[in-house]
């Protein structure tokens, strides 16, 4: 498995090795071995799917402290924009946002540690995505940032007219507020 590093420490995107034949392909998703090298211990404790449409906006969430969540995101059908924003107060890269175009086509994976609000657009007609957490989901730490937060300008890919966004997630905070509240 190929690890490329991002611009954000401990953000990483996982390239598989993937095998093809007169049959389909084959690849590892997951290895322990792959993060190891990284010096980052990910227990999956939880696995989650998600499947949208086309044009549906999912996030930005994050869940409080202590039950922050390392994730392994993972295309299973489509492709989609994933989106991360670092809420780690003491990084470099702290309120900085990370973007990639994920798909099923290619295996790639984005590794996202503990301090990052999460979130994707779906690119194409049927997306099915799979998280793999490193903590239980936590109703009382459910957290999230306004996906339109003019602050952070997030290019979801998607014409605004065309977003769909849940209400829960328009009502979220802007990333100031959040902050400001000490919500993270």
């Amino acid at each position: 498995m190929k690890i490329i590093k991002t611009y954000i420490e401990d953000l990483v995107i996982l390239e598989p090795q993937i095998y093809h034949d007169n049959r389909g392909y084959f690849f590892e998703a997951y290895t322990l071995e792959a993060l190891k090298e990284l010096d980052y211990h990910f227990k999956i404790v939880q696995e989650n799917v998600s499947y949208s449409h086309r044009g549906v906006v999912r996030g930005l969430h994050f869940q409080d402290k202590p039950h922050t969540q390392a994730k392994l995101i993972r295309i299973n059908q489509g492709n989609i924009l994933d989106v991360v924003v670092d809420l780690r107060k003491d990084s470099k890269t702290f309120k900085k946002v990370f973007s990639i175009e994920l798909s099923s086509a290619k295996g790639q994976m984005l590794f996202v540690p503990k301090g990052f609000a999460h979130g994707f657009s779906a690119l194409s007609e049927n997306c099915q995505i799979s998280y793999s957490c490193d903590n239980f989901y936590n109703t009382k730490s459910e957290n999230g940032i306004h996906p339109l937060d003019s602050e952070l300008a997030i290019d979801w890919k998607i014409p605004k007219e065309e977003m769909i966004i849940s209400t829960k997630d328009l009502s979220q905070l802007t990333l100031s507020e959040v902050l400001q509240n000490n919500l993270f």
